[in-house]
């Protein structure tokens, strides 16, 4: 391990944190040699978990015996950039949440049809581009049981500095990959197919037979205009969450987690009973 105090913007061996764009770390056709930023020790400790590769460590001076101790000693022989918090916002651009910055390595993705193989339950993100919004959806999808994500290749990337942050390390948690064929496709798997779309065909989100599905895959829009026209009628069910007070549509982020939630996995535990008030 090498501490190395830096002492200006062009300090050598940083450029990871400050120049170069998500789109410069990320490498589509050869995962393997992308690079990523997860931010904050919670989020670190998750990646490090799932397996991810450290490459460098940038943090405060003051996290340096605090929160990244014990990240350090998990980093193995790696370089350990500190500085100042002024210095270090400056150098990034941003001030950082919790003081510490990581970058990792990718790893090479799975194919539609591994991620899918043993799941119930999984999410099709369809066009979302606000990091916000895809960092949410997956922080929901892990917590509320989702199998696997599949993502359209015009949707945001699961991996950038935001969504990881926004998702809380959730990212590392529930398989994912790009998917490059239409939904339809997920039929030959055996799963039915769940567009989420406000259409006059649109069954209630609470529908029964939705629930009795074994395998189903739920289908996400775009934050604006949600899906297209080809998509939802491709669909096996159109669907709409049920609304009160003259509100059309939630945000997707939000949509998703109600979505998770009413359609999730058929519990086979036995009923605890509720105590006595």
């Amino acid at each position: 391990m090498a501490v190395i105090e830096i002492n200006s913007l062009s300090q050598p061996g940083v450029e990871v944190f400050s120049k170069l764009t998500e789109s410069q770390l990320r490498s589509r056709l050869e995962p393997e040699k992308g690079i990523f930023i997860a931010e904050s020790p919670k989020v670190i400790g998750v990646a490090l978990d799932a397996g991810y590769e450290p490459t460098a460590l940038l943090a405060e001076k003051r996290h340096l015996t605090g929160d990244a101790a014990s990240l350090i000693q998990r980093c193995g022989d790696i370089p350990i950039y500190t500085g100042s918090r002024e210095l270090l916002a400056q150098l990034t651009g941003y001030t950082l949440t919790r003081g510490v910055l990581c970058a990792m390595r990718r790893k090479p993705l799975p194919t539609v049809e591994s991620v899918c193989q043993e799941a119930q339950r999984v999410v099709v993100i369809d066009g979302v581009v606000d990091t916000t919004n895809i960092g949410a959806i997956f922080r929901s999808a892990a917590a509320l049981g989702i199998d696997a994500v599949l993502l359209t290749s015009n949707s945001c990337d699961p991996l950038n500095r935001r969504a990881v942050r926004v998702s809380m390390g959730s990212v590392f948690l529930v398989p994912w990959t790009w998917m490059d064929k239409p939904a339809g496709c997920l039929r030959d798997m055996g799963f039915k197919t769940v567009a989420m779309a406000l259409t006059d065909k649109s069954v209630p989100l609470d529908n029964k037979q939705l629930k009795a599905e074994p395998r189903l895959a739920i289908i996400m829009g775009t934050e604006g205009d949600g899906l297209p026209a080809d998509h939802i009628a491709d669909a096996d069910y159109v669907v709409r969450i049920p609304m009160s007070h003259g509100v059309d549509s939630l945000n997707v982020a939000a949509a998703s987690a109600v979505a998770f939630w009413e359609l999730r996995k058929p519990n086979k535990q036995p009923a605890i009973p509720l105590p006595q008030l």
